[in-house]
């Protein structure tokens, strides 16, 4: 997870994150409980996002270069901080409209707004429930739309296959943490300490190492059992691809060991060969080669 699981977070430094930790919270059931009891504002402005989803309860950060985005940011953080973030279908449009954009997305609270040294503003937002686009009701300066909340279809508290379906996400989960060096130990501690079933499947969906057209399917399924499964299948291929990749890493590293072995031991060799007969062990080779050549004239 990290790049090849976890994302890595391109748009914070170190020293951003750290000063924010306190805004990156783990759900406990208590809180999931509280967001799945808040009442959605019938009316959004809609943000679009660039190759990222939002899924419900995790928390990211953005960062906003576009002139709506910037305005629609600056009106909501003076407001009520809710917005609802959507993915763009294609990446590439500057300037998407309700066409280039996701019906479903997930309506976020705005956690806090950074000025970046290289000047880009960088929001930090929490998602809260999913939503669909029920109705557009302007463009300019940015979207803003009408929004139905979007329920989740979660199994019975007893179901044996969705329990076991989550306890491997999780152990597959640490097992590709403990795998890959380019994720912090902490992701480890975050995965073990998720409580609930929702927020783990909505964690590791995340920080998935997709595209953000896969993770929109993940979004839209409106089975949570379902979903568990289409991230547990995306972690399997990504366990398989980093198992091989470290495999083949242990081998060419076993070859190299085994060059630098033969070369120090024959280092060692001429050092020694020197100290001895102040001959060295490629004049010696040179000697013994000029000796063969003269028996065969012989």
């Amino acid at each position: 997870m990290a790049r090849s699981f976890f994302s890595v977070i391109d748009n914070l430094s170190l020293q951003d994150i750290e000063s924010e930790a306190d805004l990156i919270p783990l759900l406990t059931t208590e809180d999931e409980e509280a967001l799945e009891n808040e009442a959605l504002p019938e009316i959004v402005p809609i943000l679009p996002l660039r190759n990222t989803v939002l899924f419900p309860g995790v928390v990211i950060p953005i960062t906003a270069g576009r002139d709506k985005s910037i305005q629609l940011i600056k009106d909501a953080n003076s407001a009520d901080k809710i917005i609802g973030v959507v993915a763009q279908k294609n990446q590439s449009i500057e300037n998407p409209g309700s066409k280039d954009i996701y019906e479903l997305g997930t309506v976020a609270q705005i956690l806090r707004v950074l000025k970046m040294p290289d000047g880009n503003t960088t929001v930090i937002i929490q998602g809260k429930k999913r939503f669909k686009i029920k109705n557009i009701l302007k463009e300019e300066p940015y979207i803003k739309s009408e929004i139905d909340a979007v329920a989740d279809d979660i199994p019975d508290i007893n179901d044996k296959e969705f329990s076991a379906t989550i306890d491997s996400i999780k152990d597959l989960a640490l097992q590709i943490i403990n795998e890959n060096p380019n994720i912090p130990s902490e992701a480890s501690f975050a995965i073990k300490n998720i409580q609930t079933p929702s927020f783990l499947i909505n964690f590791v969906a995340s920080n998935m190492n997709v595209n953000a057209g896969a993770k929109q399917k993940i979004l839209a399924e409106v089975s949570l059992y379902q979903r568990a499964l289409m991230c547990l299948r995306h972690m399997n291929e990504e366990y398989q691809k980093l198992a091989l990749k470290n495999d083949i890493q242990s081998r060419v590293r076993s070859e190299m060991d085994t060059q630098q072995r033969e070369y120090y031991l024959h280092q060692q060799m001429k050092t020694i060969q020197e100290e001895l007969g102040g001959v060295s062990y490629e004049e010696e080779v040179d000697e013994m080669r000029v000796k063969s050549k003269k028996k065969i004239m012989e």
